[in-house]
């Protein structure tokens, strides 16, 4: 029974029959009800709705919860924890769901139902040449969560991943250098095929995210590309730099109009259709406690502590201000930006109250994630346009790639300027001006008040606010911004802010593949391949 587990994780059905003669089974092999009749729209939808917090496994908070909240937003000091909820990020402790809920959601959610688009619209299939576009949409996706993946883990499953209908039960590890390379060429091929002109049975109706704009797609496809090849630039710079050139001339986000946000909706299922993050900070449902951290609002507040005109004009965007937040909603106490202020990471209630100078409430005196960014309904951001122009100006600043237009400061210009205008679609006021923006780059101009690589790197940073995940990849890239780690008494990574997830415990008992292929020593504190 130990090995259950594993073949539901990487797709195969188990039936136990007992008491059927041979003729019996013949009947249930040739079953007209098998998956081969699965309609592909429904599970491209299906699809999307796992990329955005795995809603489509019963439970949309739980990922997001357990990882991209509870590991990533402390590690990278966003947010802080001084107790409640699930928080082994804020002081480097051990919680085996966080570690596992990547590997066994991924793979048992889109990845699942990527494989099976791809095997029934592919030769052979009975949708084959039926669905082109929605076929070459999923291998954009496919490339998105197997990324994500080796991102946490290293090593992963991934030739012979979601192969158990053939007999792959126990499939074997791939290094992270071959994934990656995989995973380019997936982006490339399936990025050029996507066109107006292919068959496409349903895909619009089927695609929430775009609603089958192939340009968009292919947007998406060059910017995923663009990432993925920044991301191994300190350990491949050939690789880098051939893929950096192709993104940039099949085209990339030009807009925050080519934003991967996926539609959700209060209804009809809170566990399939609503916002997993929300969920998870909600009072009247999650209760994960929502306190920003000392080092972001630090950050968001400027070099002048005293004054808001060079503040971030983030800082009352993210922040909903100081208050008490119950079932029955947010009541602020200061929504007065100077009087902002982040909790420590590393820090438990004693330990505030002492370094407070007496019995802390915490609702009365650290800020709070602004509650107008989560609603259940809001929708669900993948990837955004500021991210590709701070890649972009990374990418001319270090001579990675050529054929990109313009200028690093006006890559990095650009950058900011969508970063702050882009939080619209979680609630209309939620704008910054253009003057505003003008006034902050006037204020910390590029490559002058910090060297231009830290500050791309910052802002990259605060523009993963909610994709926690991706800012914990950038940060083990790039370094930046420079985190002080914590040193919390009974941490187990010696008091070093951890670079890698363990993998689940089913995974290291399960698959006898897990020695000879893992990347080990299976610790917190061992890098992944393109971590250098």
């Amino acid at each position: 029974m130990k090995n259950f587990n594993k073949y539901i994780k990487y797709g195969l059905a188990v039936l136990l029959v007992t008491g059927c003669d041979t003729d019996e089974l013949h009947e249930l092999n040739i079953n007209p009800q098998a998956l081969n009749q699965v309609n592909l729209n429904l599970m491209f939808t299906t699809v999307e709705l796992g990329i955005a917090s795995n809603g489509s496994t019963g439970d949309n908070r739980y990922i997001d919860w357990r990882t991209n909240i509870g590991w990533c937003s402390y590690a990278i000091q966003q947010l802080a924890n001084a107790g409640g909820g699930i928080a082994p990020g804020d002081k480097y402790t051990v919680n085996a769901e966080t570690n596992a809920a990547p590997f066994e959601f991924t793979y048992n959610d889109q990845l699942k139902n990527i494989a099976e688009i791809l095997k029934q619209s592919g030769p052979g299939g009975f949708a084959e040449g039926k669905y082109v576009n929605m076929r070459n949409a999923a291998r954009i996706l496919k490339a998105f969560s197997f990324a994500r993946l080796t991102d946490f883990y290293g090593n992963i499953p991934y030739s012979e991943a979601n192969k158990g209908t053939e007999g792959i039960f126990f499939p074997k590890y791939d290094t992270q250098d071959v994934v990656y390379a995989d995973l380019l060429k997936e982006l490339d091929e399936a990025s050029a095929a996507l066109s107006t002109s292919n068959a496409d049975e349903g895909f619009a109706a089927a695609d929430f995210i775009y609603k089958g704009d192939i340009a968009k797609w292919k947007k998406f496809g060059y910017s995923l590309m663009l990432r993925l090849a920044m991301r191994i630039s300190n350990v491949d710079a050939a690789k880098a730099a051939t893929y950096v050139t192709k993104a940039a001339a099949g085209g990339v986000f030009a807009s925050n109009a080519d934003n991967v946000w996926v539609a959700m909706a209060d209804g009809p299922s809170e566990w399939v259709n609503q916002n997993g993050i929300s969920r998870a900070f909600d009072p009247g449902d999650g209760g994960q406690p929502s306190y920003m951290s000392a080092t972001l609002i630090d950050f968001l507040k400027g070099t002048n502590k005293g004054a808001v005109a060079d503040d971030d004009p983030r800082l009352m965007i993210l922040s909903g201000g100081i208050g008490e937040w119950t079932a029955a909603g947010f009541t602020p106490i200061s929504v007065d930006p100077l009087k902002q202020k982040g909790m420590p990471n590393g820090y438990d209630q004693a330990m505030l109250d002492k370094l407070e100078g007496g019995a802390v409430n915490l609702a009365k005196t650290y800020s709070r994630i602004n509650v107008k960014m989560l609603q259940d309904s809001d929708p669900y951001m993948i990837m955004n346009y500021g991210e590709v122009e701070f890649l972009l100006a990374e990418a001319i600043e270090r001579k990675i790639g050529t054929g990109i237009a313009g200028t690093a400061k006006s890559h990095y210009d650009a950058g900011v300027k969508a970063s702050m205008q882009m939080y619209t679609p979680y609630d209309a006021s939620l704008t910054v001006s253009d003057a505003a923006v003008a006034a902050y780059l006037t204020a910390y101009p590029y490559g002058t008040t910090k060297p231009a690589l830290e500050m791309i790197g910052e802002q990259m940073w605060v523009n993963k606010f909610f994709n926690w995940w991706e800012a914990w990849s950038d940060w083990r890239r790039t370094g930046f911004p420079k985190l002080t780690a914590t040193n919390y008494p009974g941490n187990v990574t010696n008091g070093t802010i951890p670079v890698r997830l363990r993998y689940p415990t089913n995974e290291v008992a399960g698959n006898p593949n897990y020695q000879t292929g893992a990347t080990l020593p299976d610790d917190f504190t061992t890098k992944v391949w393109w971590d250098k």
